[in-house]
């Protein structure tokens, strides 16, 4: 094998893409053709054969071209347009060793082909590759937005309003908060009635009521058929309030048997303090 290919040049170093073309420079092949006169030799063979090289099989770089291949200060332009470098695509690298016709081209030219058949075979990989990794991003995207989605749909609302006529849908977020409790309910409404002891009735756990109104014989005939609440005269709260298991606190701007009467809001409180202080007022009065 002739000295350059002895040196073990790759070939796959000296192709380039150029206009979406894998080409490689006239001066390469001159040096892989051990062309005695350079590039000359090239250009010559191919002008006495100008008809076999079409467009498509080798084409003139411009200076930018050229410039993106090797790092050049800007140029003269109109001194350097005659002397930039043509390059050979695979069929014109083909075309050219029929045009110089000796053992070294034909040869090299062989490793060429090989090489130009390597490089698709990699780019071709690359490509399902790549197609592949963009199948997984694009899937585990469509993933993170439905779990997003999924996520958003069960997140809590911490403010909620409702106007005059809403009143099962307020009845309905009051059953939400109620049963998200695991122990225990405490309830502050001054105006704790019937339609309220209607709902916890049903609600098998422990839950407190803190008011100042409720009717004494309400809470009699409750008891002899109900075991779940306990009640507490306390006069100290204006405001309604819903603790769910000592740890989340509710704000109702309505008593809880006029819900949906009239426009009014009901909120979750996030500050802790607030939720500490009320629990400890209502354990006060338990004490007392």
């Amino acid at each position: 094998m002739n000295e350059i290919m002895e040196k073990e040049i790759k070939v796959e170093n000296l192709i380039y893409e150029i206009r979406g073309k894998q080409v490689m420079l006239d001066s390469d092949l001159a040096r892989l053709y051990q062309c005695a006169n350079g590039t000359k030799t090239i250009n010559q063979a191919v002008k006495r054969n100008i008809n076999r090289f079409p467009n498509r099989f080798m084409f003139q770089l411009t200076i930018d071209e050229y410039k993106g291949i090797f790092a050049v200060p800007d140029w003269d332009h109109n001194k350097m347009s005659r002397s930039l470098p043509h390059v050979f695509t695979e069929q014109g690298v083909a075309m050219l060793a029929t045009v110089i016709r000796t053992k070294i081209a034909i040869e090299v030219s062989i490793k060429i082909m090989d090489a130009f058949v390597e490089m698709r075979r990699y780019i071709s990989n690359s490509l399902i590759d790549q197609k592949y990794i963009n199948g997984l991003v694009l899937k585990d995207n469509k993933r993170i937005d439905l779990l997003e989605d999924t996520f958003n749909s069960f997140k809590e609302k911490n403010n909620h309003i409702f106007f005059e006529g809403q009143i099962y849908d307020a009845y309905s977020l009051l059953l939400d908060i109620l049963n998200k409790s695991k122990k225990e309910i405490i309830i502050i409404d001054n105006y704790a009635g019937k339609e309220l002891l209607d709902i916890l009735k049903n609600i098998d756990k422990n839950i407190t009521i803190v008011s100042k109104n409720i009717n004494k014989e309400l809470i009699k005939k409750y008891n002899s058929q109900y075991s779940n609440i306990n009640f507490i005269n306390n006069n100290s709260f204006h405001d309604r309030f819903i603790i769910i298991d000592d740890e989340i606190l509710y704000h109702s701007g309505s008593s809880f048997k006029d819900l949906g009467k009239k426009c009014f809001a009901i909120n979750k409180l996030e500050d802790i303090d607030y939720l500490n202080k009320i629990i400890n007022e209502i354990k006060r009065y338990q004490i007392n």
